[in-house]
């Protein structure tokens, strides 16, 4: 009778490590919600967002003036909209921070939008998350991406770049797209390194499961970032993963630092170029005629980060830390 007793002792031991990993797996840690934009206003929240003012077409040859006017950026229906117009504009050649004095006037072919939150708010690792809706056509390029605040390893792209989105020529002619509806594909991109012509960069394109024209609706993009890790995902699929070995700088600030020069706080942007080297090179070459107006859609982007980890950014990772 009292032989019965080891394997009772067994299974309830059995059971007690089971319920024990199934509540660690609901315990898991979760990100906390630090900043967000819904744009449910009839305005920008210039509390947030600072509109750029500038002609200089980006370092890549784009076409546009960025304007701070409600022809170009507007927030209406609980959707920022950044439009791009075909029309001859003159303005400031550079943003501030990086302005000549005086900073001259340049004239471009088409204005458009882009906002960013730099001397205002910024995030050293964390969850971002967007919804929105990429125009298609030659020569658009609306992109969602990070900058670092406070240059520590240096001008670009020594302290980096990190890309969560860039939409470029959408529905164009492309032979070697899967779907019959010509590009498809997505990119995300991060940039490093040392000073030009050294800089270096890794990146990957992503089309939806469908196939369909990411421009006919609206979609979610995560990037999940944690020291020495990224993570991009695509309505909630995940499709790139970078760890510290995919990336370096050579800044001798980072000498023994492997998760350098993306350990530091990182500002997000929004815009919608038009033109560019990387759009005018690819697919029907240059840009089409008819392709403003164009509009860049945004419904929301909210910024997460991880209240138990606030140092790595890791432990609300899934399969990172804790399981």
């Amino acid at each position: 009778m009292h032989r019965s007793f080891p394997c009772l002792l067994s299974s309830v031991a059995m059971v007690a490590s089971v319920t024990g990993t199934a509540k660690a797996a609901e315990t898991k840690p979760e990100w906390s919600l630090v900043w967000s934009d819904e744009f449910d206003g009839n305005q920008l929240d210039r509390s947030k967002w600072i509109p750029e003012r500038s002609c200089w077409g980006g370092g890549n040859n784009e076409r546009q003036c960025y304007t701070d006017r409600t022809k170009n950026i507007r927030v209406e229906n609980g959707v920022l909209r950044l439009i791009a117009h075909k029309e001859k504009f003159r303005g400031p050649d550079r943003p501030p921070e990086i302005a000549a004095n005086p900073n001259p006037k340049r004239a471009q072919p088409y204005t458009s939008g882009k906002i960013r939150t730099l001397g205002l708010s910024s995030w050293k690792y964390g969850k971002v998350e967007f919804r929105a809706k990429p125009p298609k056509g030659q020569g658009t390029w609306p992109a969602v991406w990070m900058m670092p605040s406070d240059n520590k390893y240096g001008g670009w792209p020594r302290s980096g770049e990190i890309d969560i989105l860039e939409g470029v020529n959408l529905g164009a002619s492309c032979p070697q797209c899967e779907g019959g509806v010509g590009e498809n594909r997505m990119i995300s991109a991060i940039h490093f390194g040392d000073y030009a012509p050294k800089n270096k960069f890794r990146d990957t394109r992503v089309a939806l499961p469908s196939r369909a024209l990411p421009s006919d609706d609206f979609h979610v993009w995560t990037l999940e970032w944690g020291k020495g890790l990224m993570r991009f995902y695509l309505d909630g699929r995940k499709y790139w993963e970078l760890t510290s070995k995919d990336w370096e700088t050579a800044s001798p600030k980072g000498a023994g630092n492997p998760a350098a020069p993306f350990d530091q706080p990182f500002y997000i942007m929004a815009n919608l170029a038009i033109g560019g080297k990387l759009a005018e090179d690819n697919n029907d070459k240059g840009v089409a005629a008819n392709v403003a107006p164009a509009e860049f859609a945004i419904d929301w982007i909210r910024i997460y980060q991880c209240p138990v980890d606030e140092e790595e950014g890791l432990a609300c990772m899934q399969g990172v830390k804790g399981e």
